[in-house]
């Protein structure tokens, strides 16, 4: 799946164990690559035949092993109270419980995100219990919908959003998580996954994109007072890998992110 390399290089970041138990919140952010358009078990015309597939790919030869994780012993998806999500999709009920299948935009057991094998990777690095916040909305762009306050201009109406999600989630820890026990919250990471809207902007939104990740990085540490805030940019790919020079662009933009010395060992660029 494109989003695996993003799974499995957070260690290079930030999974050292801890002494002290603590709430790790890592927020989870971007457009529909981030709501959850990946399929569980989906067959017919509208979904490859079943092609791709996390079912289908867990049942290729060699794959038994590496996803057996992601079951019981009786062949259900299995459900980690250890690791939580919550997803408030817009306008549709809230989604708030234990790591599994169901945290995407259509809110049913077919589908899935990057958090999924995400919170298993972070869920067994840590002792602490895990939050996993997402906010995502599909068809935003950086340049305009998520636009971060420093890079001038009107601030983004989804980058607000995002903060007041986060914000709510935090207040209603208790109220959306029953066993949460007062543990004190320390937010662990930042996961962007997003690029498709600003890439069919190539005038505008393409040329800034560089520099309004590196706001938005800059002013998501700001609001939640944590300077050297891990973060992981996961690669925008799809169907348009080869497709016109501004896609190229706009990929070498995120990856130039985070090769910045202001970024050293706390941004990383994932390829997808």
């Amino acid at each position: 799946m494109r989003f695996a390399p993003i799974l499995l290089c957070w260690s290079v970041l930030c999974l050292a164990a801890e002494p002290a138990r603590k709430l790790k919140v890592f927020i989870l952010a971007g457009q529909s690559n981030m709501e959850g358009q990946a399929v569980v078990d989906l067959t017919g015309r509208n979904y490859n035949e079943g092609k791709g597939t996390l079912v289908e790919v867990m049942a290729r030869p060699g794959s038994a092993e590496r996803y057996a994780h992601l079951r019981d012993k009786d062949g259900k998806w299995v459900v980690r109270q250890d690791v939580w999500v919550r997803y408030q999709r817009e306008k549709q009920p809230l989604l708030a419980s234990g790591l599994s299948v169901g945290y995407s935009v259509y809110g049913d057991v077919h589908h899935f995100g990057p958090e999924f094998q995400f919170g298993h990777v972070v869920g067994d690095a840590y002792r602490d219990q895990v939050l996993l916040i997402k906010t995502s909305w599909g068809g935003k762009s950086l340049y305009r919908d998520f636009r971060p306050p420093s890079a001038g201009g009107e601030v983004g109406p989804y980058y607000l959003k995002m903060v007041a999600e986060v914000r709510e989630a935090l207040a209603n820890l208790k109220k959306d998580f029953p066993s949460y026990d007062g543990s004190p919250v320390e937010l662990a990471g930042f996961v962007w996954y997003q690029g498709w809207n600003d890439g069919v902007n190539p005038k505008t939104a393409v040329p800034e994109y560089e520099q309004n990740l590196v706001h938005l990085i800059h002013d998501v540490r700001k609001e939640f007072g944590a300077p050297k805030l891990p973060v992981i940019v996961g690669e925008l790919t799809g169907p348009w890998v080869d497709a016109p020079k501004e896609w190229t662009a706009l990929r070498k933009a995120q990856a130039a992110v985070a090769n910045r010395p202001e970024f050293k060992d706390n941004v990383i660029f994932v390829p997808t």
